[in-house]
């Protein structure tokens, strides 16, 4: 497994991210869309015992559509999810959508991360504006873009372990033998600590008290230009699940709403020229899947710490504040 050019999401053809946020004047905030080329298969694991989450049973692989026209990631809490619906009315002016009489409806399902108040305003949350103009905001990047990471787009109030460390948004891929790519982006606001190994940092001190504790949630978009139908996706959404495990200490916790997309664009075939291939093939990739969540998850603090880290060291992180 290498890493992708650069190591990001949009290393996979066709996959966009927009990210819109708003700071200062009690917000702290923001929507980050993920958006893949029409026709892209999609589906998601939701693990955590707090998740607020949109039209997640949509992407069962037993139901009517197996298509995703956007994935929406935003902070607010439960109140964010309305943001899906300005992702959506810019997906039907475009005509992307599961075709109805005189229209198309979208399938964007959502999931949202807990960062209320964290501005100073409990009320200052993303509403359906910010979903269309991050919707707008991805398409209008272009294909293979650089993911901005950090305190961006849904990430932006993120913190980690309670407020021992920033949180925000990171991204990685890996590339496989045969073409295949598999890309992340992750929304990192944990209550569980980053694992970075026995030689890493570890939290020091007690948890910050000025950030409302004990409500987190860490989100996922795994991305792959392979060719898999639902119930693969679905498989790849929780093979993603074990990435966050490794990264993240603990993880799917009663007060996490931990949630897992997974996404394939349907470009490259994989080995399926017997049983055993397609197995082999199958697990290849979502092992990757994995990786690439537990590197992204890992970028999303270092990049919200806004320290540059060479491979195999880590950053004396900071506290939120300091």
């Amino acid at each position: 497994m290498e890493n992708g050019a650069m190591n990001s999401i949009t290393d996979v053809p066709g996959i966009r991210v927009g990210h819109v946020q708003k700071t200062g004047v009690g917000w702290l905030s923001g929507v980050t869309v993920v958006l893949p080329p029409v026709g892209t298969v999609g589906s998601v694991d939701v693990r955590g015992g707090g998740p607020g989450t949109h039209e997640t049973d949509a992407l069962d692989p037993t139901t009517l559509v197996s298509t995703v026209d956007a994935v929406v990631l935003t902070g607010g809490s439960a109140f964010g999810l309305s943001s899906a619906t300005g992702a959506q009315v810019w997906c039907e002016e475009q005509g992307r959508g599961f075709a109805v009489p005189g229209t198309v409806v979208p399938i964007v399902p959502a999931a949202a991360i807990f960062d209320l108040g964290r501005g100073g305003d409990v009320t200052a949350r993303p509403g359906a504006g910010m979903g269309y103009q991050a919707a707008a905001a991805a398409f209008a990047s272009g294909d293979h873009a650089a993911v901005e990471r950090g305190n961006v787009g849904a990430g932006t109030g993120a913190v980690v372990a309670r407020g021992q460390f920033k949180g925000g948004i990171g991204s990685s891929s890996i590339t496989l033998d045969g073409g295949v790519i598999v890309g992340a982006i992750a929304v990192v606001n944990a209550l569980g600590a980053p694992v970075f190994g026995a030689a890493g940092p570890q939290p020091a001190g007690e948890p910050s008290t000025s950030t409302p504790q004990g409500l987190n949630t860490t989100l996922v978009v795994i991305a792959t230009n392979a060719i898999l139908d639902v119930a693969e996706c679905k498989r790849t959404a929780s093979a993603g699940h074990a990435g966050l495990a490794r990264a993240l200490d603990p993880s799917h916790t009663l007060a996490d709403g931990d949630t897992v997309f997974a996404l394939a664009t349907g470009a490259v075939a994989l080995d399926r020229s017997s049983e055993q291939a397609r197995q082999v093939s199958l697990i290849t990739l979502q092992s990757a899947a994995a990786e690439a969540v537990r590197l992204a998850i890992l970028n999303g603090v270092e990049s919200a710490e806004g320290v540059a880290t060479p491979a195999g060291e880590f950053p004396a992180f900071r506290r939120p504040g300091e």
